[in-house]
């Protein structure tokens, strides 16, 4: 049988104590994820911009290196323009964190629909995403994409 880790510990020279609720961060974790997406869907870029930290690091998406919110916001924005309709649905996330960073994988399924209403693509992939607690609230500070496969409709 599996046990849920509920909360985290930390040792001390008093001891060990119990610090913030372990359920609370995955949660938090989990919703950067869902406002990323929803957030890309929506086309909300101020939305989108809170979900990560100034120096981001983004890795995958097209040849190059994303480095900086305003670098890879202005990438993205452009980049949906030749999409009509997007929806990505993210399945469970693993999360491992340890204090202030965590590590997070989210596998993902984008169906995308081009503006000139000529076809629809699905697209699979993974995300693969740091975060660090940044005052107070989770921010991704790397975050990279795995492709796995895509079709065309």
């Amino acid at each position: 049988m599996y046990s849920v880790k509920l909360y985290r510990y930390q040792h001390s020279s008093d001891g060990i104590f119990m610090t913030r609720d372990y359920s609370q961060d995955r949660i938090e974790l989990q919703d950067v994820m869902l406002n990323y997406t929803a957030a890309v869907d929506e086309r909300d870029f101020d939305r989108y911009r809170a979900c990560f930290a100034d120096d981001v690091e983004i890795i995958g998406f097209g040849i190059q290196t994303y480095r900086g919110i305003e670098n890879w916001v202005s990438y993205v924005a452009d980049a949906l323009k030749q999409f009509s309709t997007t929806q990505h649905m993210l399945g469970p996330q693993f999360a491992t964190i340890e204090g202030d960073v965590a590590q997070t994988r989210s596998d993902v399924q984008a169906v995308n629909f081009l503006a000139d209403g000529t076809l629809s693509f699905t697209l699979w992939a993974t995300y693969k995403s740091t975060l660090h607690r940044i005052d107070g609230r989770w921010v991704i500070t790397r975050h990279e994409i795995v492709i796995c496969g895509a079709v065309t409709h």
